[in-house]
């Protein structure tokens, strides 16, 4: 008998052998250098290894399918412009194992299913097309044309286009984006839900209303100049290691640090840059000059007090607001004042967990500096509040004056390295319709203006079977949605689901009646077409769009680029229905990119540009003071505190990622950074709460949480006691996106509140 779909969207709840030891309080440096080695070795020909390590965010090279930090300007790393877990990341897509026709034959969907998902990651690379036909236990092979015929006529035989949802994963090309938002129109619907809904809408969202662009505003440049440094819900020694360079130029130019978050995070506490050698020797950078153990949430409540603090300066000896930015450059000031007002600095402190003395450093390094980046992640993006999280932090900057001048601004880090990249150039189920007037002008067919579906809306309209075809151009869906068992069930009511994929991972698994399995190209290998070995484009963080070329060989005869994916089942789908010559431009991914300096803002002689080294910036208002805002100026905003109170026994948990992790992507079992090896089923707990539940360290225990009269539970994880605040915790996902609500998101945002989960604990 086949497992349900929710046994097979959940990780297997079986235990490794823990193993503890004290966190350490240095980064990166010979640890560093030593994983990178070992993944190499271990996963990868040794030949291989060195020539991407030479070629790896370099210019004229290939763009690191991990983060979207960006690349220096100027000078790049002689010694490899790269991270440990960028090596990590090539390792995965290159690794030197592939699985086709005997595999699958070999493994059934259940069996698979059992597997880790570190496991199932290490499978191999997947190297030809394989369908599961509706009841069958087995994925077995199908031709390209046959998989393209077949999304074809799931295609037209629905009632509708809207009961097809287009998902996006932040890893595909600026070119496979826009052919990819530009079929799905054509086709007639604008569901295309991608990875942004899930981690930085929020940001988008606050940034759009009150700066005009929903990107940040700083440069590299600006990193290295800033007075003051905010790092405020991230984790850069995990999540985006290269970061650490920028944040010790800064420390090297004079530069202050401030660490905001419920964990010490050892790249926050100090920082041994493996690509220079005396450092290496000597113990490397202090990072933080200020580290605040916030209350998980807390980050409105402590903005806040800042603000106070800053308003009853002003008023009692002036000079502390940038009153000459603020006439001439904001809207909003007087009801924003007004506002804060309001409310009462002691019960904000309070709130944030954090205590007076460590507000005061944070306060003196805010008060006497003005050149403030403030640099966040999803540690502020994933609650109900996330909107008013950032709208806050920007409320601060436009007090300071600190938009739009050197050494300040905003900095939202993105996570896969070209999700930014893919929303510029159309993958918006909520589109501008300048940008759809543009699409109608070149393509002579008018999309639909009514929006499409974003990741929640599509999960609940595929349970409810108003989405009958799902399609995923990369990612990994079933493990980065929340409230998994939903979720897979909306999968599996599907008629037909199809992903796109380097590798093997559960979403593959977890499958409607029938199911494709469709292998790409990676950014490792070389795209031969028509024309020859193709250049692709991507956009960082930052906004600077650069070229990206593999130089490996394909792992395989029978995989195609993502690209040619789409124009293959663009082709299929529409046929004579439009003028669109999808083949034309699989041949030579140029035509796209002039097709893309037409259509979208910023890319005019897109290809002469793309030829730079290292690549071009895009236009951004907020860095030159153009807020194209609807007042036409910068906004300030009114904001409230959160409003949830935790009962007896309750605790307020946030999902995290381990070192061996990038999303949900799992390199290992260790995170030594945290002191935990062999193991991911682990809650971080703060060793008070522990001892008035008399929990024991390593003690088994069960995770429930309640939302809306919804019970959800996550079973058999360990304690670990934890320098965290009272009355919080942290877990691995994709673990415990079981007990997210898909209910529980940031207002207008739809970000899952994926960071403040509250649980009770279970012996």
């Amino acid at each position: 008998m086949s497992s349900s779909p929710k046994d097979k969207a959940q990780t297997p709840n079986n235990f490794s052998q823990l193993k503890l030891k004290t966190p350490p309080t240095n980064s990166v440096g010979f640890g560093a250098i030593k994983s990178s080695v070992n993944q190499v070795s271990k996963y990868m020909k040794l030949s291989d290894g060195v020539k991407l390590s030479l070629k790896i965010n370099q210019k004229g090279g290939f763009d690191c399918p991990g983060c979207a930090w960006p690349d220096p300007d100027d000078e790049r790393s002689s010694l490899g412009e790269y991270c440990e877990n960028g090596i990590k990341a090539i390792a995965e897509e290159a690794q030197n194992k592939t699985i086709g026709a005997d595999f699958f034959k070999t493994h059934s969907v259940d069996e698979l299913a059992k597997l880790s998902d570190f496991e199932i990651g290490k499978s191999g690379r997947l190297s030809e097309p394989m369908f599961l036909a509706e009841g069958a236990t087995h994925y077995q092979p199908i031709s390209w044309e046959d998989a393209f015929a077949k999304v074809g006529h799931h295609l037209n035989t629905l009632e509708s286009p809207d009961e097809a949802v287009f998902y996006t994963s932040g890893r595909t090309t600026n070119e496979a984006a826009f052919l990819y938002q530009l079929f799905v129109r054509a086709y007639g619907t604008a569901n295309l839900p991608d990875c942004s809904n899930m981690c930085h809408e929020a940001s988008g969202k606050a940034l759009s209303e009150t700066l005009g662009i929903g990107k940040g505003s700083v440069t590299l440049d600006d990193l290295y100049k800033a007075e003051v440094v905010m790092v405020i819900g991230q984790n850069p020694a995990t999540n985006h290691p290269r970061m650490l360079t920028a944040l010790e130029k800064c420390k090297q130019n004079g530069g202050k640090i401030i660490a905001v978050n419920p964990l010490p995070e050892a790249g926050l506490i100090k920082f041994t840059n493996p690509q220079n050698p005396l450092k290496l020797l000597t113990g490397g950078t202090k990072i933080a000059d200020v580290f605040v153990p916030i209350t998980i949430n807390g980050d409105v409540a402590f903005t806040k007090a800042i603000l106070l603090k800053l308003l009853e300066k002003e008023e009692a000896e002036g000079n502390v607001f940038d009153k000459d930015f603020i006439e001439s450059f904001t809207s909003g000031y007087e009801d924003f004042i007004s506002d804060l007002k309001r409310f009462d600095f002691e019960t904000c402190l309070k709130l944030s967990g954090v205590s007076k003395a460590v507000f005061n450093q944070v306060f003196d390094l805010l008060l006497h500096n003005d050149k403030i980046i403030i640099c966040w992640a999803m540690g502020l993006t994933q609650h109900e509040n996330a909107v008013d999280n950032i709208r806050e932090l920007v409320n601060l900057l436009l007090l300071k004056g600190s938009i739009g001048k050197e050494g300040s601004g905003t900095c939202p880090v993105r996570g896969h390295s070209n999700v930014q990249g893919d929303r510029t150039v159309g993958i918006w189920e909520a589109a501008p319709q300048a940008f759809l007037d543009k699409i109608e002008s070149k393509y002579n067919f008018k999309p639909t203006t009514k929006h499409g579906y974003s990741v929640i809306d599509a999960i609940k309209a595929m349970y409810e079977k108003k989405a009958k075809v799902f399609f995923g151009l990369g990612g990994n869906f079933i493990s980065a949605v929340p409230d998994t068992n939903y979720s897979a069930q909306a999968l599996a009511n599907c008629n037909l689901t199809v992903h796109v994929s380097t590798k093997l991972n559960r979403s593959h698994l977890v499958t409607g009646k029938e199911a494709l399995i469709l292998p790409c190209l990676g950014r490792t290998e070389k795209d031969y077409q028509k024309t020859g070995v193709q250049v692709q484009s991507v956009e960082n963080s930052m906004g600077v769009v650069s070229s990206t070329k593999g130089i490996l060989e394909p792992c395989s005869n029978t995989i195609i680029s993502e690209v040619a994916v789409v124009c293959g089942v663009a082709n299929a789908t529409l046929k004579d229905n439009t003028k669109i010559d999808w083949l034309a431009y699989k041949d030579d991914y140029s035509l796209v990119r002039n097709d893309i300096a037409e259509v979208v803002d910023g890319f005019k002689d897109y290809n002469t540009k793309l030829k730079q080294p290292s690549g071009f910036y895009l236009p951004n208002g907020a860095r030159v003071r153009q807020f194209k805002t609807k007042t036409g100026k910068a906004n300030f905003t009114v904001n409230k505190l959160p409003e949830w109170k935790l009962k007896d026994n309750e605790l307020v948990m946030m999902t995290i990622r381990s070192h061996d992790q990038f999303n949900t992507t799992i390199y290992g079992l260790n995170d030594r950074y945290r002191g935990i090896f062999n193991e991911r089923r682990i809650i971080f707990m703060n060793r008070t709460d522990m001892k008035e539940r008399h929990l024991k360290e390593r003690q088994v225990v069960n995770l429930k949480s309640e939302f809306n009269g919804v019970t959800r539970k996550a079973n058999n994880f360990k304690v670990v006691g934890y320098d965290i605040p009272k009355n919080c915790c942290a877990t691995y996902f994709p673990e415990t996106n079981v007990l997210v609500s898909l209910d529980s998101f940031a207002h207008t945002a739809k970000t899952p509140a994926s960071k403040s989960i509250i649980i009770t604990i279970e012996s």
